[in-house]
Parts: C-alpha cells; sequence; structure tokens
C-alpha cells in the first residue's frame, strides 16, 4: 500500500494510530506527533488498491490500516491509506474504489513548528498565512496586550483587537460586530478569503483569547483558520524568534463576512431553554465562580453564580499542564465525565464570551461543529436576571 502527496506542504514522518468511519467520515482520533493534525474527523479519504479488508459491523475500521503513512496540506485536506478504499457509498454499502474523495474540515490546531516551517523563507505557504495576535486580558490583571504585542510577537503577526472589534453601541464587553464591521477590520490586517489564518495570545496558560477569535472567523463563514497549539507560551520555550515593535503596514485587502445565526446565542433563548432544555448549557470559568464562592475578577455589581441548569467544565482542563490542548480522547473524555452529550445542541458561556470558545474548540476537535456561543455570557444573564434565576452557593442576587 503506497501512500499519495497531493501538496508541496506536506506531513511526512506521521503514521496513523486509530481511526473509524464515524457518521459517514474517517474519524482519525490519533496521530503519532500532535502537530500533525488538528481535527479528529477527516471527510476525505483516500483509498489504495482494492483488498479484501472488510468493515467491522459497527461501522469501523479492522486495524490493519493502523501504523501506515499518512500525509495532509495545510489548507485543510488530508489524505489517509484505507485498506481497500473502504467508505460507505450512497447506498449506505462498503465499496472497495480506488480513490473515494470528499472534503476535510479546516485543521483547528497548528503547531508552533509547523508555523516556524511555513513562515520561513521559501516555504510554499507563506504568502497565504495571515497571523494574528488575539491577546486579551481581564482588566484586573493589569496587562496590556497592545504594549506587551509591541515589545514580542510572531514574526509578520498583527494585533487582532478583541474590544476594537467589537459592537460599541452593546453595554457588554466584546460582543460580536455586525459582518460588515467583522470585514472591514479583517481587511485592514491583510486577511483575504483566501488566508489561513493562525491565531494565538500571549496567555500565562497557553491558549486564553485565541479561541475567541478562531470562532469569530468561523462564525463569520472563514473555516480556513487555526489556533497556534499552546499560544506564544509555547513559540517561545520552543525557542523560535520574536519581532518587536510594530509590522510594515499590511495591503489593504477585501474580505466578505457573513454571519451564521445558528452559532450565536442571545439572552431570549437562554431564557427559554431554561424551561424547554431544548439545548446544553456549558459554563466555562473555574468552578468557584460557577458556584458563586470566588469573585468575579470584573467590575463591581457581578456577582458569581450560574443560569439554571447550566454545566460546568472550566477552560483549563483542556489545556495540558505546558499549555497545549489535549488529545480529542483526552477531550471526550472531559465531556462524558460531565455528562455532555455531543450528539446533541450544545451552547457555551463564560463570563463574557471569551474563554466560552474554547468548549467550541474543544467540541470541534472531537467531531462537533455546531456548538454555539451565549455571547453575553454570565455578565449579561446576571445584569439581566431576576433574583431566582441566579445559581449560587454564595451571595447570589438581591433585588
Amino acid at each position: 500500500m503506497s501512500s499519495v502527496a497531493i501538496s508541496d506542504q506536506t506531513w511526512e514522518n506521521s503514521r496513523l494510530l486509530s481511526c473509524r468511519m464515524l457518521a459517514g467520515k474517517l474519524d482519525i482520533s490519533a496521530v503519532e506527533g500532535r502537530e500533525q493534525i488538528g481535527v479528529s474527523r477527516s471527510t476525505m479519504v483516500v483509498g489504495l488498491e482494492s483488498s479484501s479488508n472488510k468493515a467491522e459491523e459497527d461501522g469501523g475500521l479492522r486495524e490493519e490500516c493502523m501504523g501506515k503513512p499518512w500525509r495532509g496540506i495545510s489548507a485543510g485536506l488530508v489524505v489517509a491509506p484505507v485498506p481497500g478504499g473502504v467508505a460507505p457509498d450512497t447506498c449506505g454499502q462498503f465499496c472497495s474504489s480506488t480513490f473515494i474523495m470528499t472534503q476535510l474540515l479546516p485543521r483547528a490546531l497548528v503547531s508552533p513548528r509547523w508555523l516556524w516551517e511555513s513562515i520561513r523563507p521559501g516555504s510554499s505557504v507563506k504568502g497565504t498565512l495571515r497571523i494574528l495576535d488575539a491577546s486579551w486580558h481581564l482588566p484586573k490583571t493589569g496587562r496590556d496586550p497592545w504594549r506587551e504585542y509591541k515589545e514580542r510577537h510572531i514574526p509578520g503577526a498583527y494585533f487582532f483587537d478583541i474590544d476594537a472589534c467589537s459592537d460599541r453601541t452593546s453595554p457588554y464587553d466584546h460582543m460580536l460586530p455586525t459582518a460588515d464591521q467583522f470585514a472591514e477590520y479583517a481587511g485592514r490586517l491583510g486577511v483575504s478569503n483566501n488566508s489561513h489564518v493562525i491565531v494565538y495570545d500571549a496567555s500565562d496558560f497557553g491558549s486564553f483569547s485565541a479561541p475567541r477569535l478562531w470562532w469569530m472567523f468561523r462564525v463569520f463563514g472563514h473555516p480556513r483558520v487555526s489556533v497556534l497549539d499552546g499560544g506564544l507560551k509555547a513559540w517561545l520555550r520552543e525557542g523560535h524568534p520574536v519581532n518587536s515593535g510594530k509590522e510594515p503596514r499590511p495591503q489593504l485587502t477585501e474580505f466578505q463576512a457573513k454571519l451564521n445565526t445558528s452559532q450565536v446565542v442571545g439572552h431570549e433563548e437562554m431564557v427559554e431553554n431554561v424551561e424547554k432544555k431544548t439545548f446544553q448549557m456549558v459554563d466555562a470559568r473555574v468552578e468557584g465562580r460557577f458556584r458563586g464562592l470566588e469573585p468575579e475578577p470584573r467590575e463591581e455589581g457581578i456577582e458569581p453564580g450560574h443560569i439554571p441548569g447550566s454545566l460546568n467544565l472550566p477552560f483549563p482542563s483542556f489545556l495540558t499542564s505546558d499549555g497545549s490542548e489535549k488529545s480529542p480522547e483526552e477531550l471526550r473524555g472531559l465531556f462524558q465525565e460531565k455528562g455532555i452529550d455531543l450528539s446533541r445542541p450544545l451552547v457555551a458561556s463564560c463570563g463574557s464570551g471569551v474563554t466560552a470558545c474554547h468548549i467550541a474548540l474543544a467540541a470541534f476537535l472531537c467531531g462537533k461543529e455546531d456548538t454555539a456561543i451565549y455571547d453575553g455570557s454570565w455578565v449579561e444573564w446576571y445584569m439581566r436576571a431576576k433574583p431566582e434565576d441566579v445559581v449560587s452557593e454564595g451571595r447570589g442576587k438581591t433585588v
């Protein structure tokens, strides 16, 4: 069995460790070398030479395909060797066509090593990349992300201010802007609809606000966006260079954006869901804030607690000790431990809509593409809630 390369930007030294057919798609759930893949579910299958291997009754693939070389490209396509071209045909049966191809979900993560190789002189993908520093910090930390960006940033990166690119008429912080406002802001940073956008932040966590910008691009119709796994912290740890000051002004480009309204949930829908339980609500804040025992790190007047019926899955639990994203298997386990069913509708929230996007990213890495965000999150809920709609083991809300 031979492998097929379809791009000049390939992953040459990875091996497929486990996979299965899931909803008609190849679920690549384990790959040797975490930098080689950013999503767990592929819908591009290249079958090579017919063989006698048959699909298992549960729709899985036999272990004969494990350990075989495979390759992929940064634009979001994967070539994976599959015994006998095993894939479901239109009749729901299994066929052995030589090549079966469809489109793959874009990679959600890229490694520092991959990014460094991609921006070095001579890289064939350098011109398609647009790197954005999406750093944002809670006011009480005293950190200034713009100042820190000018002190050091990844070469070629531009600063994306999620407060500046927001609905400035809203009483809540960094709410989504209109599609036109987002398109104008992205275009001023040189982002086009052909760009592969790489987002990162300088958080001590490794990743804090970058998933918010990842989600923003996706919700405005641009799936070619990836998070730098481990953020600036990992970039520095691996010894890659940084720039200081400002980058040369990017060429103004046209970026077209269209809001996917199914990925954003408003206050009225959240209120209705408390009664109807149409979707699962998951809160990304740390447990103490969720339970109402630790203070909210914002302006006075916002007490901790949670929305009735919501579950708690703190965003740091998705990250390893070095700040990288955990494996899809570990992420699935976290969702399962909390009783969260990834086959059902899921809405994520947090304090103000930033770390909620970690839940969307983690679910995406598990193959769930449609997690929505409650943009106003806890700040909006608390400010508009009746006292009985604030669940807290602490002070709660009084009239």
